[in-house]
């Protein structure tokens, strides 16, 4: 099985090196990690091209024209197709996801679609994220489930594991959220084509390094999104 680690990222120059050697170290069988990079002024890129000349299963995607989480994630997901990728995992560069869950990701695809590293299910925890950060990821899970239908319990994973088959049905080419709300997207495009989806609890981490690009405005594009989702659902549009 060919496996793709697709990592977004912008100015994440104090993390990247740090994940890529933690990801390589798991030894997984046909490896691939490919960096999806928004020309990070930091020179994000900079770093994995180096590590990629050194280590071929190791790819950069640098794009200069139509930045933002949403269109890095397409871009990605569409390379990974590209090239081949039986399984996809998509997660943050800022250290937040444990590369460690991967293999247990992989092993979880043989029986499901999707694999989500959640926060919500019994055996997770969350580590050094504020009562109020804690609250709004809760009311937000909430309103998603209520939206959208969707029963998962942790709907802003950004860490996930999909089989090649369901990112074919979802049609990253067709995705339309150009910020972070693209994880809601998808997941709720899987949904609609039945899929099967597996929550394994996670630690989660948040960042020591680096700064966050989430905020109220990026918050506010996704739940609207969410509204958008609803609508073109009952319209029979998606």
């Amino acid at each position: 099985m060919k496996t793709f680690v697709m990592i977004p990222t912008y100015n994440e120059s104090e993390n990247i090196k740090n994940l890529i050697n933690k990801i390589l170290k798991l030894r997984i069988n046909n490896l691939h990690i490919a960096v999806v990079d928004d020309n990070s002024p930091d020179g994000t890129w900079k770093i994995v091209q180096d590590i990629s000349k050194a280590k071929k299963n190791v790819h950069l995607l640098l794009r200069k024209k139509d930045k933002g989480r949403g269109s890095a994630g397409k871009d990605g997901f569409i390379y990974c197709l590209k090239h081949g990728a039986d399984a996809i995992v998509e997660m943050d560069a800022d250290m937040s996801h444990n590369p460690k869950y991967i293999p247990e990701m992989l092993k979880g695809i043989k029986n499901h679609d999707i694999v989500l590293g959640s926060r919500r299910v019994k055996g997770a925890k969350e580590v050094g994220r504020g009562f109020i950060r804690r609250l709004i990821t809760y009311i937000a899970n909430l309103y998603i489930r209520l939206m959208l239908g969707i029963k998962v319990r942790d709907c802003n994973s950004g860490f996930r594991c999909f089989t090649r088959e369901i990112m074919e049905k979802i049609q990253p080419e067709k995705l339309e959220s150009k910020g972070p709300s693209i994880v809601q997207e998808v997941l709720f495009k899987a949904h609609l084509k039945n899929a099967r989806i597996k929550e394994i609890p996670i630690v989660f981490v948040n960042r020591t390094k680096g700064h966050s690009k989430l905020g109220i405005p990026q918050l506010a594009t996704g739940y609207f999104m969410v509204l958008k989702l609803k609508m073109l659902s009952v319209m029979g549009r998606i």
